[in-house]
């Protein structure tokens, strides 16, 4: 292939340079291939693209946040300390951050008592004093269990702090199942 000659297959300029070897070309040719002028036109549309992409997504992920309600935020805040917890409970080093962690969880479970969950609205009047007792008495063995936790960390029993936290992990899933309103696209809705 001469020095300017354009590939049938592919499109690319031929120029005597050593770039990238054309594919197509056999070993011992010193011709090499160069991409047309339109491909560089391609790459910065597809640059515009994907920041154009990005771009819109932003305000989607932001409105999650507004949306909630001051329960969910409490519970947002509980939910972020527990995984945390669950990914230090086993190392006794980290326990002071453990119980800090657990004191987040305390906190906003002591406030979230004062709350009523959004799913209130969604119960018949006749049961609705019944859900909100249920409600707050699932808060108030989250309370019982947070002081087992503490409890356990602080004398060292991390063994017995996780199994603590495995039955905080079912009450939760109980609890949420239960108040909780399912959002559109999770698992069991």
């Amino acid at each position: 292939m001469r020095d300017g000659a354009v590939c049938q297959r592919t499109g690319c300029v031929a120029r005597t340079s050593p770039v990238d070897v054309h594919p197509g070309l056999l070993p011992g040719d010193d011709t090499f291939l160069f991409p047309p002028a339109s491909m560089h036109l391609r790459f910065r549309q597809l640059g515009a693209l994907c920041l154009l992409a990005f771009s819109l997504s932003q305000p989607a992920f932001g409105q999650d946040n507004a949306e909630k309600t001051p329960l969910g935020k409490k519970m947002s805040a509980m939910n972020t300390a527990f995984k945390a917890i669950g990914r230090q409970i086993d190392d006794p080093a980290k326990n002071p951050s453990t119980l800090e962690q657990l004191a987040i969880i305390e906190t906003n479970a002591k406030a979230a008592l004062e709350l009523e969950p959004e799913k209130k609205e969604k119960v018949p009047t006749a049961e609705q004093a019944k859900f909100i007792a249920d409600y707050q008495a699932g808060i108030k063995q989250l309370l019982v269990t947070i002081d087992k936790m503490r409890t356990a960390l602080k004398a060292g029993k991390n063994a017995d702090a996780a199994t603590v936290l495995d039955s905080m992990k079912d009450q939760q899933r109980d609890s949420h199942k239960e108040f909780r309103i399912k959002k559109a696209g999770a698992p069991g809705s």
